[in-house]
């Protein structure tokens, strides 16, 4: 396999990690081990959170570069750990050229959970995060509803590829409109310990991590664009939830 096509699926590699939640730090170091690791000499790259700008000596000793846009971004740990072990198998000398990009192609293929058990157990988050919040029983059944309707509705919305902050605000709109309707119903329910905990599902506490990662690990771009991004994340669910609570009351 040619250099060329090599850096190619290296900056694939660091792709997965980004477009799945990885930090910016961790991307560069994977790209730049896989090509130290087939011997493609002077790479360097440089990583945003929505875009991948790398260079490289090619064949016949010509400077390539190579840029990959990300559009869309989502969270699957799963998909950064498999990459992490595959560089560390690359740099051990343990995968060759040719099943590289069999590999990054499965990768990229993976699918771990099917919906139904991404919607069981965002219910069970939905409930349980009520119940810390001190939520009584029936406050729990609730949110276990709540918590199942929202992981429904986001992955439609994701299906048709809506942004992510319209997802927000009107994922913040239906968990009122659902709680506000049910304590409609029952008035002795804990509407706010129920938003709170099914909230909790929408709330980007990944970004905000990494944002915090990336600002100690130099990368102060990326760093404070994952800031202003989960904060603008975290004003979508208030503003869905707001609108509601505005129209409701």
């Amino acid at each position: 396999m040619d250099k060329n096509k090599l850096m190619k699926l290296a900056v694939d590699a660091g792709k997965i990690i980004l477009e799945n939640g990885g930090e910016t730090y961790r991307v560069e170091e994977t790209i730049i081990i896989i090509c130290k690791s087939y011997n493609i000499g002077d790479a360097d790259c440089y990583v945003t959170p929505t875009g991948i700008m790398f260079s490289a000596t090619g064949d016949n000793n010509e400077n390539q570069s190579i840029i990959r846009r990300i559009k869309t971004r989502t969270i699957d740990l799963e998909k950064i750990n498999l990459v992490n072990i595959l560089s560390r198998n690359i740099a051990k000398g343990e995968v060759s050229p040719s099943a590289l990009e069999d590999e990054i192609k499965k990768i990229k293929n993976y699918k771990k959970y099917k919906n139904s058990t991404l919607v069981f157990f965002s219910s069970i988050a939905a409930g349980f995060f009520t119940l810390l919040f001190n939520g009584n029983f029936i406050d729990f059944l609730v949110s276990l509803l709540i918590g199942s309707i929202l992981k429904i509705f986001t992955i439609a919305l994701n299906k048709i590829k809506i942004n992510e902050f319209f997802i927000n605000i009107s994922g913040g709109f239906l968990i009122a409109f659902i709680a506000s309707l049910m304590f409609y119903i029952s008035p002795k329910l804990n509407i706010d310990t129920i938003i709170i905990g099914c909230i909790m599902l929408l709330v980007p506490g990944l970004s905000f991590t990494n944002s915090i990662r990336d600002t100690i690990a130099g990368d102060i771009v990326s760093g404070i664009s994952k800031a202003v991004e989960a904060t603008l994340m975290a004003l979508a669910i208030a503003t869905g939830t707001g609108i509601l609570f505005k129209i409701w009351y």
